[in-house]
């Protein structure tokens, strides 16, 4: 009986593995579309944060630049692959009330695409995630 079972789990194995690695590809690019959010929303915050204690409309480039690159100054490398200043438009400053005015400005991220590392694998194509707009508001301190 034990020679009819020789290479049995060497056969399961072949047969299971492609589930098995299909199943690591998916998890890889879910967890790395969930960073790459989580990145941009941090950036976003940032960025509102940076503008609620400046005069508005001043300091939008340095604002844009934080986003994109997480400095001000707009050195080094995006945060996120494919991501451009030119997907974050004008910060919006909205003032409502008579007293006190509250202060409040928006920042947003538009049209940002997600770019799997695996554009597929056995077959099953994972395509592009484009993110809804991602953006924060944050009100000045009185």
């Amino acid at each position: 009986m034990k020679r009819k079972q020789n290479g049995v789990a060497l056969v399961e194995f072949a047969l299971v593995l492609p589930f098995l690695l299909l199943m690591t590809f998916i998890v890889v690019e879910y967890s790395r579309a969930l960073y790459q959010y989580n990145t941009l929303t941090k950036s976003v915050r940032d960025a509102a944060r940076y503008l609620s204690v400046q005069s508005p409309g001043s300091n939008i480039s340095q604002a844009k630049n934080l986003v994109v690159y997480g400095n001000p100054a707009g050195t080094g490398t995006p945060l996120t692959l494919g991501l451009t200043t030119a997907q974050v438009p004008n910060p919006v400053w909205t003032f409502a009330g008579a007293g006190p005015v509250i202060n409040t400005v928006t920042v947003t991220i538009t049209g940002y695409r997600f770019v799997p590392i695996f554009a597929s694998a056995f077959g099953v194509n994972f395509g592009n995630i484009t993110y809804n707009n991602i953006s924060a508001t944050m009100r000045a301190p009185l």
